[in-house]
C-alpha cells in the first residue's frame, strides 16, 4: 500500500493469544468440562477446526513477530494496539486466570520491547480476583509500559456494574489508563435464541452482549462513581450510537416511573456519558455511512480506527477508510491522533 498518506495508521483492537492459553482452551474443549455454550461455539470453531480460515486465524493469533509485522506492512498498518483475545482469562477459574493474565502480559511486553515502533499493549487481568487485577493494572502501566486495560466483557455472566469489580475501575481511573471493553459471546443465561439461529458471535451476538454491558455500566451510575474513567468500545459502539435518542427518552421515563429497583437516577443522560467517557473504534465496521453517523452524533474526536486483526484481516478495508469523506486533518486524527491521545502513545 501507499504509505505516503500524511498520517500513521494505528489499529487499536488487535488480538493475540499465548500458545499456552490456546493449548489450555483446546484441552478444555476436548474434555467437555466447560459449561459455557458461547465459548464452545466460538472457540470450538477457532481452536479445533482445521478449515483454512480458522486455521489461519489461530496461527496469526499466536504470532507476535514477523508474520504479524508482514501482515501489518501488507495492509499499511504502522502500529497495532494489541490485547488478549476473548474470552481471555475470564472463562477460567480464579487461580488459572491470574496465572494466565501474568503470562500473557509478560509475553506481550517482551514483544513490545522487541518492536517498540510497531506494537503497543493492553494489560490483561483476571476479574475473578478484583484486587489482584487492580495490582496487575498497576504493574502493566508502571513496569510493562502498557497503554490500557483489556476486559473481554462479561466474566462468567457477571458484569462490571457489579461493585465487586469496582477495584478494577478504580485502578484504571487512578492511573488514567483506558479500559477497552471487548465483546464476548453472550453468557449461558441469554445465548439460547442467538445460538439456535447461528447469531451468537460477531454477526450479532457480540453487539447484543457488549452493548448491553456498556449500557449497564452507564445506567448503574458507574461513571458518576468514576467520572474520569475512560472506556473504549469496538464495532462502532456495539450499535448504541444508533439508539441515543431512545436510550435517553426511555431511561428518563423508566426512572420517573420507579419501575425497577436497579434503575436509579443518574447525573446525566445516557448519551452524555457516551460522549464524555466513551470512545468507539471502527473494528470490523469499515462502512463509511456508519462511521460518519457516529462522528456526527458522538463527536469526531470520539471515533478512531481499528482493524480487528486477525479475525477480520482485510487490507482492502484500510483503503475504504482512507477514502472517508473528511479532510486531511480529520483523517490524521481518525487514524493517528485520537489513538495517540487516548492510549498515550
Amino acid at each position: 500500500m501507499d504509505a505516503d498518506v500524511g498520517y500513521l495508521r494505528i489499529a487499536t483492537e488487535e488480538a493475540f493469544a499465548p500458545p499456552e492459553l490456546v493449548s489450555m482452551w483446546q484441552t478444555m474443549l476436548a474434555d467437555g468440562t466447560v459449561d459455557d455454550p458461547g465459548f464452545v461455539s466460538l472457540q470450538g470453531f477457532f481452536m479445533l477446526n482445521p478449515a483454512p480460515r480458522p486455521a489461519a486465524i489461530l496461527a496469526r493469533l499466536q504470532d507476535l513477530g514477523e508474520r504479524r509485522i508482514a501482515d501489518m506492512d501488507a495492509a499499511g498498518i504502522d502500529r497495532q494496539v494489541i490485547s488478549l483475545t476473548c474470552p481471555g482469562t475470564q472463562i477460567l477459574d480464579r487461580d488459572r486466570a491470574v496465572a494466565m493474565a501474568t503470562l500473557a502480559n509478560d509475553q506481550l511486553a517482551q514483544a513490545c520491547r522487541r518492536h517498540p515502533d510497531r506494537f503497543s499493549g493492553l494489560t490483561a487481568v483476571a476479574p475473578q480476583d478484583p484486587e489482584g487485577a487492580a495490582a496487575e493494572i498497576a504493574r502493566g502501566a508502571h513496569d510493562l509500559g502498557f497503554k490500557g486495560v483489556i476486559i473481554n466483557s462479561h466474566t462468567q455472566g457477571e458484569y462490571l456494574d457489579n461493585p465487586k469489580f469496582w477495584p478494577i475501575l478504580e485502578a484504571a481511573e487512578a492511573l488514567d489508563t483506558p479500559v477497552y471493553l471487548h465483546p464476548n459471546t453472550p453468557p449461558k443465561s441469554m445465548i439460547g435464541p442467538l445460538l439456535e439461529a447461528g447469531l451468537d458471535s460477531a454477526i450479532y451476538g457480540f453487539a447484543v452482549e457488549t452493548g448491553m454491558h456498556l449500557l449497564r455500566i452507564i445506567t448503574a451510575g458507574v461513571f458518576d462513581r468514576f467520572p474520569r474513567l475512560r472506556l473504549v468500545v469496538g464495532h462502532l459502539g456495539e450499535a448504541l450510537p444508533f439508539w441515543l435518542y431512545r436510550l435517553d427518552f426511555m431511561h428518563a421515563a423508566t426512572v420517573a416511573a420507579g419501575r425497577y429497583e436497579s434503575m436509579k437516577p443518574i447525573q446525566r443522560r445516557p448519551s452524555d456519558y457516551l460522549r464524555s467517557n466513551v470512545w468507539v473504534t471502527t473494528s470490523g465496521m469499515p462502512w463509511a455511512p456508519a462511521i460518519m453517523f457516529c462522528r456526527e452524533v458522538l463527536g469526531a474526536d470520539r471515533v478512531m480506527y481499528a482493524m480487528d486483526y486477525p479475525y477480520q484481516y482485510v487490507p482492502e478495508e484500510v483503503t475504504m477508510q482512507d477514502r472517508l469523506p473528511i479532510d486531511a486533518a480529520a483523517k490524521r486524527a481518525f487514524f493517528q491522533g485520537i489513538a495517540e491521545e487516548v492510549f498515550g502513545l
